[in-house]
């Protein structure tokens, strides 16, 4: 029997059906009931992800079905004249994992980290995901104790932007 074949690319617009899938795939991971209609969801990644360009997307294919992806963007400032490749999310359906579909997302970001001139890949990570953490752990990544991660949601966020 033979290997699946795992491709790793950016996400182009044709893509939009089978990110729309992924992207709601992932949203019923995290929030299970609570999650939007895939058809919001289609909405949603034809609007405020691939026309406004928001991020940049890797999906990988297992033998041309799309399993994961990873969102992205290259930030500006980082040490040195070069931008940081930060990845804000990274998922795999069920049935692809354990797979190696992770471990080639993060390879090919890496590889297009330093094509681009990037001085470091940084992400983060939830703290109750045991599993996510053993996997960076896995590729060599270092954790960043020294920074702190905050958030402006709900009240806290409506308030800063009322004094704009």
């Amino acid at each position: 029997m033979r290997e699946p074949k795992l491709r790793t690319r950016l996400a182009e617009g044709s893509d939009e059906v089978a990110l729309a899938a992924l992207f709601h795939a992932v949203d019923l991971h995290y929030w299970g009931a609570a999650a939007p209609s895939g058809e919001a969801m289609a909405e949603h990644v034809r609007r405020n992800i691939l026309a406004a360009r928001s991020c940049e997307i890797a999906i990988a294919e297992l033998d041309g079905k799309p399993v994961g992806l990873a969102t992205f963007a290259v930030l500006f400032p980082a040490p040195g004249p070069a931008g940081q490749l930060y990845m804000k999310d990274l998922f795999a359906l069920a049935e692809a994992r354990g797979r190696g579909v992770g471990q080639a997302l993060m390879a090919f970001l890496a590889k297009l980290a330093l094509e681009r001139g990037c001085s470091r890949f940084d992400w983060t990570a939830e703290t109750d995901n045991p599993e996510a953490l053993a996997f960076y752990d896995r590729l060599g990544a270092r954790r960043v104790e020294e920074k702190i991660y905050y958030r402006l949601e709900a009240d806290a966020l409506k308030e800063l932007a009322g004094k704009a």
